[in-house]
């Protein structure tokens, strides 16, 4: 019987389970996918939010700078790559006073570091901003993280501190039994006296498997444009426009390892599967960014994306306990989700301790997980040609050209205490394969790592499904843009 089994190992799963990993606990977590990080956490903005632009009276509001402020901390212990930056929500327009709304707002939620700034200032900080801008809200701890190696650093931490996870296991039915939870997936049965719902886009469904039907999930899909490395280092903060009813708007950003990013639109005519990229959505992304940033290049674009949110037909997180005692949802975590998965981490835990879930204090708990890959600067590639061309077996053999990572590297990913299957899960722990050539030159070499560590054929026909399939490519995008001039 375990304590608590999480259902959903996305960034909210994952950091529960990390939180509850210092406690004495039974912990198990349920996921369907191949891997963790495989929902909204691997196709989102990658911001740590300010978090002004929710109201106070929300959850949202009240737990997205209670996140914010942990990220530093969290990334000394876990080295999954944050960088502090500063955020921009910009305007054209000579009223100021929508930001004057925004920095209100931000202040109630608790923040202490909101400016408004005048056009000099805003191309002091932001030079490649077009003239047009007049106005900005500044944000000085607002920045920029890797979400799915969060994710992925938290599952690691938590499975080094005794947490179970089971891949590939689909909840299908979970029925109350007098000690708890019997959770039925489509590989077995498990048992536990608490369940934590964290399910993302199907987390409507799992809270009907108890019958509590509170809320329902609409997906809302946005799409993205990624460009080479290098492209986003003329960018200094993250910036925004002016939020509407649909979100805070396109942004633009540059990652955490310098790519230029650019989106998300918002569409609610979508399915909760459907990550396929459209050609007139991207490019229109591109022209309303066009108009702020001059210098964007579209040939330098290397693939385009989409995620998945999980909007909740409240319109906001939904962090309780249900009338099923034992039973709690953790859904409709949209943005600033990401921002906010430290605090609904700690108010999940609040819920536990009051519904009874005794925790005793892990004194072996050990908060640290080491970096798989650390952002450097890239070398010529006359200067790694050499150890491209060094056999299979040697620790310093480049083997994805474009992103420089080397054997030892995907040879611990592969063994950091969760089965890497996949060459896509490769990709999220070490960056090979997110170059410009998008694994061309690496993915075969990625295959016979993988083998000769585990001993057994991989299966790469999920990466084939995923390769590319139904996304806009670079000369569908170039033919298209040249048609509209």
């Amino acid at each position: 019987m375990n304590d608590v089994i999480i259902i959903g190992a996305g960034i909210i799963g994952t950091s529960v389970a990390r939180e509850l990993s210092k406690y004495n606990t039974k912990v198990l977590i349920l996921e369907k996918g191949i891997d963790v990080s495989m929902g909204a956490t691997k196709a989102n903005s990658a911001i740590i939010h300010g978090g002004y632009a929710e109201k106070n009276s929300t959850l949202k509001g009240q737990l997205c700078y209670r996140g914010r402020m942990q990220f530093s901390r969290l990334n000394e212990e876990l080295n999954f790559g944050f960088r502090e930056t500063g955020s921009l929500v910009i305007t054209t327009e000579d009223d100021k006073e929508p930001l004057e709304k925004l920095m209100e707002n931000g202040i109630k939620n608790g923040l202490t570091d909101l400016s408004i700034i005048g056009a000099e200032e805003i191309r002091r900080i932001e030079p490649i901003l077009s003239h047009n801008v007049k106005w900005a809200l500044y944000c000085k701890g607002a920045g920029i993280c890797s979400p799915y190696e969060m994710a992925i650093a938290m599952a690691e931490n938590a499975i080094k501190n005794g947490v179970i996870l089971e891949l590939e296991n689909e909840v299908v039915d979970i029925e109350q039994i007098e000690s708890g939870f019997k959770v039925k997936t489509n590989k077995g049965e498990y048992y536990s006296k608490y369940i934590i719902n964290a399910a993302g886009v199907y987390s409507d469904n799992i809270s009907r498997m108890v019958e509590v039907d509170k809320f329902e999930i609409f997906p809302r899909s946005g799409e993205y444009i990624l460009f080479t490395r290098g492209t986003g280092e003329p960018i200094n903060t993250v910036i925004f426009q002016l939020p509407t009813k649909l979100g805070k708007g396109i942004l633009l950003a540059s990652t955490y390892y310098g790519n230029l990013l650019i989106g998300p639109d918002a569409n609610d005519d979508t399915d909760r599967e459907d990550t396929s990229t459209h050609i007139d959505r991207i490019a229109n992304i591109y022209k309303q960014t066009k108009a702020l940033y001059s210098k964007i290049d579209p040939r330098q674009f290397i693939r385009s994306f989409t995620g998945i949110r999980a909007r909740s037909s409240t319109d906001d997180f939904i962090i309780e306990e249900t009338r099923v005692k034992g039973f709690i949802n953790v859904a409709g975590i949209q943005s600033p989700g990401l921002t906010s998965s430290p605090a609904i981490a700690d108010m999940v835990i609040k819920i536990l301790k009051k519904s009874g879930l005794k925790l005793e204090r892990n004194n072996e708990f050990d908060p640290y997980r080491k970096p798989i890959i650390t952002k450097k600067s890239l070398r010529p590639l006359k200067e790694i040609k050499p150890l491209t061309e060094l056999p299979l077996g040697f620790r310093e053999r480049i083997v994805c050209r474009c992103e420089q990572i080397s054997e030892q590297e995907i040879v611990d990913a592969l063994h950091r205490g969760i089965r890497v299957k996949t060459v896509d899960g490769v990709k999220r722990r070490t960056r090979a394969t997110m170059g410009w050539c998008q694994g061309d030159f690496c993915k075969s070499r990625i295959i016979e790592i993988m083998e000769r560590e585990y001993g057994e054929k991989i299966d790469s026909s999920f990466d084939i499904e995923h390769s590319g399939v139904n996304r806009v490519q670079k000369s569908d995008l170039l033919d298209y843009l040249k048609s509209l001039d």
